[in-house]
């Protein structure tokens, strides 16, 4: 009895062993599929010479070898990478700069993302503020010029004394960097500019350029300024100011030897200009004392200058702080400019210019002009320049141009625009001469479409100033919310001028402007195809 019990219970242990290996096998044939799909992955990686997976992610399946199994499969996509071949090498760590290194950027030739960078230092420059390191500026921008998106680094805490020197394209990868954190300065002797030429820096046909940084562009231009004969040219607008006045431009100072005790040359270079460029942005950086010109741009399109400080003194002569010319779609915000002359020059062949949030003073104002001379065609159009502050210019907004010239200025906007003892706010200036003898002409610029908004503060000789062309008056001049006062009441010498100048007041203003013409004049002649633009 009991051998026949003991049978029993081995055939029935037996019986529920085999059972249940058979349903364990079942259950693993229906997980199998997804097995091999993992594994067939894995094995296609591994076959591309790329490792699936590493000791992070082993619970994830196919990294952990063959005799690993994952603890459960996977149910996402697998979205497989690129060739081996496709991707960039491996690159070693950017070394930690040692303590009182100039700047903590890639060695020479370091890849960063498919760019290089190009340290002027590598490249044989001293920055000690008396070496020339031309020839190094030179050499480091070749080598930039070949790789697209590379950054030429001039490194903080160097002077570098650069003569002058053309960062030239047409051939240059697109979209360089010229990451200026140190200080620029030019020469001051006569040998070193010849005789005489018309930029310092240049920056030619490019594509894409950037100028950014805290660095300085200095163009040390006290020897340029005190050397100028006395009859050079200045701004005409001083015979507005001079008579009312009563008082007399005082000649300029003796002129101080340059380094090698000659004069400079006649001919005074602008510090930083862009010539047939798309694209070019300025930002960040300082250009202060230039020779002339501190900042040009010469057909270029795409132009954006933002958070610049451009700075000279009030007396220096002809330094306009931004000058255009033949440009379009141009943006400038956010900066600081003080020079001894237009704050910005807007010259024919721009159009598209939108100037806002800029602080000008000293200087002579933001100026659209001068335009047409010697008979030459000027087209200005769609100019805005709002939200500015001028504070100490002898100019407000202003637009002038020479008897004699052909062409238009059209649709211009200034709004917002708050002065502080600025001597003339608003300025239309048809006869402008620039001090020469200069005889009358019937043929002119036309001026339509120019409009004052909210245009308020102090002035020191004359609110308003309108002297248009006898031939082609101003028309549609529209002023609305002008409050100018002067700063004391003694130097409340005119009342606004208003010559041949059509319009519209469509707010009453202070001092109220009773000589501007309602309507449209009804002299002007047809214009001949020549003329228009």
């Amino acid at each position: 009895m009991r051998e026949f019990s003991f049978r029993s219970l081995t055939f029935m242990v037996l019986v529920a062993f085999l059972v249940w290996s058979s349903n364990f096998e079942a259950c693993i044939a229906r997980r199998g599929k997804h097995w091999r799909q993992n594994r067939d992955v894995s094995a296609q990686y591994k076959k591309k010479g790329k490792s699936y997976g590493n000791k992070h992610n082993n619970h994830h399946g196919g990294g952990g070898g063959s005799h690993s199994k994952p603890k459960s499969p996977p149910h996402y996509k697998i979205t497989p990478s690129p060739p081996a071949s496709s991707l960039p090498p491996p690159q070693p760590p950017i070394p930690k700069p040692k303590k009182g290194t100039p700047s903590a950027s890639p060695p020479k030739g370091y890849n960063v993302g498919r760019s290089s960078t190009f340290n002027v230092l590598d490249f044989g420059a001293k920055g000690d503020g008396k070496t020339d390191d031309t020839k190094a500026f030179e050499a480091a921008w070749a080598a930039a010029c070949k790789v697209q998106a590379s950054t030429m680094l001039i490194p903080a805490d160097y002077v570098f004394f650069v003569g002058p020197i053309s960062f030239s394209g047409p051939y240059c990868k697109p979209n360089i960097v010229f990451q200026l954190d140190g200080t620029i300065i030019a020469p001051t002797n006569p040998q070193a500019w010849g005789r005489g030429l018309l930029q310092w820096l240049d920056f030619t046909k490019l594509v894409g350029i950037t100028i950014q940084g805290k660095g300085i562009i200095d163009g040390r231009g006290s020897v340029w300024w005190q050397d100028q004969p006395f009859d050079y040219p200045i701004d005409d607008e001083e015979k507005l100011i001079v008579p009312l006045n009563n008082s007399v431009k005082s000649p300029p100072p003796m002129p101080v030897q340059s380094e090698l005790g000659g004069k400079m040359p006649f001919v005074k270079p602008t510090a930083l200009r862009f010539y047939g460029s798309f694209n070019p942005t300025i930002t960040g950086i300082t250009i202060q004392n230039s020779q002339q010109c501190h900042l040009k741009f010469d057909n270029c399109n795409g132009v954006l200058v933002h958070d610049v400080s451009i700075s000279s003194p009030g007396d220096s002569p002809n330094t306009d702080g931004i000058h255009l010319q033949n440009s379009k779609d141009v943006l400038i915000h956010s900066s600081k400019l003080a020079c001894g002359d237009d704050c910005i020059s807007i010259q024919t062949g721009c159009s598209n210019v939108y100037v806002h949030n800029v602080n000008c003073g000293p200087g002579h104002g933001i100026s659209i002009g001068s335009l047409g001379k010697d008979n030459t065609r000027a087209c200005v159009s769609n100019i805005t320049v709002r939200d500015v502050n001028m504070h100490n210019t002898m100019n407000g907004v202003r637009i002038k141009t020479w008897q004699g010239g052909s062409g238009s200025v059209q649709g211009v906007f200034f709004s917002n625009i708050q002065v502080s003892e600025v001597q003339l706010p608003i300025v239309i200036d048809q006869y402008y001469c620039d001090k020469r003898t200069c005889k009358n002409q019937t043929s002119a610029v036309v001026l339509q479409g120019i409009n004052y908004e909210r245009i308020r503060g102090t002035y020191t000789v004359k609110p308003v100033h309108f002297a248009c062309s006898d031939s082609l008056p101003c028309a549609d001049v529209t002023l609305t919310s002008i409050e100018l006062k002067p700063l004391q009441e003694q130097y409340h010498l005119y009342d606004p001028f208003c010559w041949q100048t059509f319009g519209e007041l469509r707010t009453p203003t202070t001092p109220p402007i009773a000589c501007l013409q309602i309507g449209k004049p009804s002299s002007n002649r047809v214009q001949i195809d020549h003329d228009l633009c």
